[in-house]
């Protein structure tokens, strides 16, 4: 097999995005450790690694693109169901938890806290003696 000779901003180019992948991966492994609730854990996982993957499958597009040994287009594939995939099925596990513990579940919208005034439904139709009507 022979040896290809890349420039140096190339080589560095496709380094750097695979430490940074590598990186936001130990992040997300770290934050799915440390953090003391699921609530907070789903994030660390969801985000960071699904930038640790991206990074790496940019730079492995970059490298075999330019090297001609293959299309990208698995790469390019396996990118998009992961960007697509991930914070789908955050939110589907979110959700869940959040039917199992009604308790933690945020109040409704618009809805005033004990004791205050309710808050005016901007869609009601308006008094006509406070619109400046006959």
């Amino acid at each position: 097999m022979a040896t290809v000779e890349f420039p140096i901003w190339f080589e560095l180019a496709v380094s750097l995005l695979l430490v940074a992948g590598g990186i936001f991966a130990l992040v997300g492994a770290i934050g799915l450790v440390r953090l003391r609730d699921f609530y907070m854990r789903v994030h660390a996982p969801t985000k960071a690694s699904t930038l640790g993957v991206g990074g790496a499958l940019l730079a492995s597009m970059l490298f075999f693109g330019w090297t001609g040994q293959r299309v990208v287009i698995h790469e390019l594939l396996i990118t998009l169901f992961v960007f697509m995939t991930a914070p789908i099925a955050s939110h589907l596990m979110m959700k869940s938890a959040l039917e199992r513990e009604p308790l933690r579940r945020p109040p409704p919208p618009r809805a005033a806290p004990p004791g205050a005034a309710p808050v005016p439904d901007p869609q009601a139709p308006r008094d006509a003696a406070r619109a400046g009507g006959d």
